[in-house]
């Protein structure tokens, strides 16, 4: 086994999680968000306990001394979700997909500002450029000059960017919060709390009028829910043989799954603005990846350099 099979796992993954997506897309709003997450985290979660039982078992797998990281995770995670799977009713998938792109843009921020991390010029020129292109996939569906006009439709696609980038922030805020509990829990605990979180949360959203799913829809619910626990157990495993750094620019095929899936499934083509804004997005994250890469290299070879010379310089 070496780095491609987790690079591959990774690609696997990003496919599922746009398959999740789609299947959420699919509904169109015909049931209330807060049902769809139930369903995703009652029939996600199967999946990821069949494997837990085969890693160990579950009780071993899911054990945890760090309740309060799990919860500020499953909160900024579940509203993600729940902004996600709403801004999904209003524009189309390859948008949502392009707009969640911002999520490693927060969390930049949200890493400067919160853990007080030194942030380099050149993650601020991607973060910049980043958000330039947020700016140009965003001007496909807001008018930015000229005189204002107001229609359902733009209207509908503008409540639909905004739930989108409130997603991406929350993701930067779960993103920051993984970051802070992978050195200290196992990736099945993280994943499994986080699935019941959201499960548990969405039955609070049953006094507002749940409906028994028909035909078709019961499918895309089981569609949902198994894709989204497939994806859990993808992501882990990828990181098994490969680095998070080098595995996180294969994040970005997911805008080339969200394009074939919204053709196939959807009948959808991207927006040429869309298009562009979001590969200026996956080019900036991608340097940025890199870049922060090469430069933990530097520091661990430059740490090497100076054990070795200290042990030249001790005496025998």
């Amino acid at each position: 086994m070496s780095a491609s099979t987790g690079i591959s796992l990774k690609i696997m993954a990003t496919l599922s999680s746009t398959l999740m997506l789609a299947c959420v897309k699919g509904l169109e709003g015909a049931l209330p968000v807060g049902e769809v997450i139930f369903f995703r985290s009652l029939v996600g979660v199967m999946p990821l306990l069949v494997w837990l039982t085969f890693q160990g078992g579950i009780i071993q797998g899911i054990k945890t001394r760090n309740v309060k990281g799990h919860i500020g995770r499953g909160l900024a995670g579940t509203c993600s979700m729940y902004l996600s799977y709403l801004s999904l009713i209003y524009i189309s998938l390859t948008d949502a997909t392009a707009i969640n792109y911002a999520a490693p843009l927060f969390t930049v921020l949200l890493a400067a500002v919160v853990l007080r991390e030194k942030v380099r010029l050149n993650r601020w020129l991607s973060v910049a450029a980043g958000f330039a292109g947020i700016v140009i996939m965003l001007s496909g569906h807001l008018s930015l000059s000229g005189p204002p006009r107001l229609t359902v439709d733009s209207l509908a696609s503008s409540v639909g960017v905004l739930l989108a980038l409130l997603s991406a922030l929350c993701t930067a805020g779960a993103l920051i919060q993984i970051r802070y509990l992978s050195g200290k829990e196992k990736p099945g605990a993280i994943a499994f709390w986080f699935t019941a979180m959201t499960g548990v949360t969405s039955l609070l959203t049953l006094p507002f009028g749940w409906r028994l799913p028909q035909g078709e829809q019961l499918l895309l619910l089981l569609g949902c829910g198994l894709c989204g626990g497939l994806t859990q157990i993808l992501l882990t495993l990828s990181l098994r043989y490969a680095d998070a750094s080098l595995l996180a620019p294969f994040d970005y095929s997911s805008l080339l799954w969200s394009v074939i899936i919204g053709l196939i499934f959807l009948g959808a083509l991207p927006e040429k603005l869309t298009l562009i804004g979001a590969s200026l997005v996956a080019c900036a994250g991608i340097y940025a990846v890199l870049s922060e890469r090469r430069q933990r290299r530097r520091a661990a070879a430059s740490a090497l350099t100076a054990r070795s010379e200290t042990a030249d310089l001790t005496p025998d």
